[in-house]
């Protein structure tokens, strides 16, 4: 059984070992050196209760995470506050078992509950997997930026998903604090 809560201090030693791969052997993610727990817990402090950091576990209550998933500020201007950038980084043992689409589902419900109006995914390509668990959850491809990072020796493309969470009102609704909300599941 898969339990999806909202990620504690306690997991960045889980977080950063299912990263560090993505980070050192991939060009899923363009950083070049993976951080570890402590950075991992200034990140999720960073979010100052706003911004949801969610983890996938198999229920059991000494069992390890599965996967995480946050949401965070999309841009630094003002104008963006109503907009969030998602993440997920499922372990490879997990992969395309579906417990990354639970786990996706779980924030993109969480931060439309929070009255965020837009989601925005970012994928470096080719990379099918993530836009099939993007589309999934209701992502569309909103832009591509062509040959924008440098990693392993190549250029990669940047795609650009959009999920809509709620209608674009005037004036618009505040953000809820995830720290008052908590995850929401459907």
């Amino acid at each position: 059984m898969i339990d999806i809560r909202a990620a504690r201090p306690e997991d960045a030693a889980a977080i950063a070992a299912i990263y560090a791969p993505y980070v050192l052997t991939g060009t899923v993610s363009f950083e070049t050196e993976a951080p570890d727990a402590r950075g991992f817990r200034a990140r999720m402090a960073a979010s100052d209760g706003l911004y949801p950091w969610l983890v996938a576990t198999n229920g059991d209550p000494e069992g390890g995470v599965l996967g995480y998933a946050y949401a965070g500020k999309f841009r630094d201007r003002p104008a963006y506050k109503y907009v969030v950038e998602t993440s997920i980084y499922m372990a490879g043992s997990v992969q395309r078992q579906g417990a990354g689409r639970l786990l996706y589902e779980a924030l993109i419900d969480t931060v439309r509950a929070q009255a965020f109006t837009q989601a925005i995914g970012v994928i470096s390509l080719p990379n099918d997997a993530s836009i099939t668990l993007h589309e999934s959850v209701g992502f569309r491809r909103a832009g591509v930026y062509r040959e924008i990072g440098y990693k392993q020796g190549r250029w990669i493309d940047v795609g650009f998903w959009q999920c809509e969470l709620n209608d674009s009102t005037i004036p618009p609704a505040e953000p809820k604090r995830f720290a008052d909300l908590g995850v929401v599941r459907g």
